[in-house]
């Protein structure tokens, strides 16, 4: 390995195939292990954990004894190189042949940036689908260099944090050094990252976004399709579902926070599961997302992965493909330990809104239930009477609720009974915000408003900004 190369690594930190040792110890044997058990890498002897140089010396004792912890391990792992590279020690590990590995303390994987030990029963599950795992490695047909969007690497560096430039000349040892391809070749993961046009060579690299009235797919009235580069998918399906939850508007001192009706971070997190996690061998399929009146879905092809019992659902970490996993890590978009199910859970319940459901067959499936008090659209089989019947309903009672809901609605007309609602409820004081969840105009809005004031209904207390409605019938 060259100085060069080294400095590439060094600038780009450690991750799925890259290891920093400030010292050598006989240890190394876990991390030779674990690169023999993925997707191989390289162990750097005399960079500290921050990346700054420490400097290590090859000897031939050191050499004869890194060999020979290669050879104790079960079955033998080869080692491609070892070379003194500048004032570093460069170890070079490829992916196994005949996984799984061990080495002298057990058995091990690369997971992220961090070498963890498995127990026999997830290396039995893990490697029995050795040969499905490898789709993300397989080189993409029909793809070169010339296709990959030097911009989306630019992009991918700068939110990685790396500390050097891409260009035409660098772009091919970049795209190896993080597990995107090799020399003479991209790889799946690669083109689904990087690929300046995914559809050419993977047409079914995809994520369908749809918004359906009511609480099934009977009609839908907005629909998104993403066919481009991985973190593009998770942009655009981000912006999709901010686009179609409801969100109120907070003033905290002198500034405006806005608060949507789902945790956005848990809705985040659900989406980086289904594009990490997918099983992207499964031709024809896509991820959907799915936003109902009651509820959003996240649906994912590909079920657990094998090794993770039912029993260790949301508690251990597989990842079905590992070197997407661990460039979305170093983007800072994924956890290195399997804690995104708690963190999802945890974060509906500080909302205070009921727990996700996760389902698993084929394909892995996330659903978010949204609170009752923010559904807008008409729910299929209920007009709005019947709706803000049942909201009152639980409050004062059924019967109590429904002569309420007939007494105001023969007074008003529907838009004005939703802002009287809404109004009430506390949550939307712009005429923007109540335009949002009604789905009519500002102007409409605007009108109704002058409507009710006229009424007696409501009344503006304080000023136009910094204010608030009150409902007085």
């Amino acid at each position: 390995m060259k100085p060069e190369d080294v400095r590439l690594l060094i600038g780009e930190g450690e991750g799925l195939r890259v290891e920093f040792k400030e010292r050598y110890s006989t240890k190394i044997d876990r991390d030779i292990t674990a690169f023999a058990n993925s997707r191989g890498g390289v162990i750097l002897l005399g960079i500290a954990d921050d990346g700054r140089i420490a400097g290590e010396t090859l000897s031939n004792q050191m050499k004869a004894e890194i060999l020979s912890l290669a050879r104790n391990c079960d079955p033998h792992i080869p080692i491609s190189c070892i070379s003194q590279a500048g004032e570093v020690v460069a170890v070079e590990i490829p992916e196994g042949l005949e996984k799984p590995y061990s080495c002298s303390s057990g058995y091990f994987r690369r997971l992220d940036a961090v070498t963890q030990k498995m127990s026999q029963k997830e290396i039995r599950g893990i490697f029995r689908e050795t040969t499905d795992l490898l789709f993300e490695s397989l080189p993409c047909p029909g793809i070169s260099i010339s296709d990959i969007s030097l911009l989306k690497v630019k992009s991918f560096l700068k939110e990685s944090g790396a500390s050097f430039k891409v260009d035409k000349a660098n772009l091919e040892t970049i795209l190896a050094s993080i597990g995107a391809g090799s020399k003479g070749h991209v790889n799946n993961a690669g083109a689904m990252m990087f690929a300046a046009d995914i559809g050419r060579f993977i047409p079914y690299c995809e994520i369908v976004l749809c918004a359906f009235k009511g609480i099934t797919k009977t009609h839908i009235y907005d629909r998104k399709d993403v066919r481009d580069s991985l973190p593009v998918q998770l942009k655009e399906a981000m912006e999709f579902v901010k686009k179609h939850i409801n969100i109120r508007s907070e003033i905290h001192e002198l500034d405006r926070h806005d608060i949507y009706e789902l945790p956005l971070d848990a809705l985040r997190e659900a989406l980086v599961n289904a594009v990490v996690h997918r099983d992207y061998s499964i031709r024809g399929t896509s991820i959907y997302v799915n936003v109902f009146d009651d509820r959003v879905e996240i649906e994912n092809p590909g079920g657990i992965p094998a090794g993770l019992s039912p029993k260790d659902f949301g508690k251990a970490s597989v990842r079905r493909n590992l070197v997407i996993a661990d460039l979305f890590h170093r983007m800072g978009k994924v956890e290195r330990l399997g804690s995104g199910i708690k963190r999802m859970r945890d974060l509906m319940a500080e909302a205070g809104l009921q727990k996700p459901r996760f389902e698993t067959t084929s394909f892995f499936r996330a659903v978010f239930f949204r609170d009752a008090e923010y559904a807008l659209k008409q729910v299929e089989g209920k007009n709005s009477r019947e709706r803000l019947g049942e909201k009152l309903g639980e409050k004062l009672g059924e019967r109590l609720g429904e002569k309420l809901v007939d007494k105001l609605v023969e007074k008003l007309g529907e838009n004005e009974s939703k802002i009287c609602h809404f109004l009430k409820a506390g949550r939307y004081s712009t005429m923007t915000s109540l335009a949002a969840v009604i789905g009519i105009s500002t102007t409409a809005v605007e009108k109704n408003v002058a409507k009710l004031k006229k009424k007696g209904f409501i009344r503006r207390v304080g000023p136009a900004k910094g204010g608030h409605w009150e409902v007085l019938k």
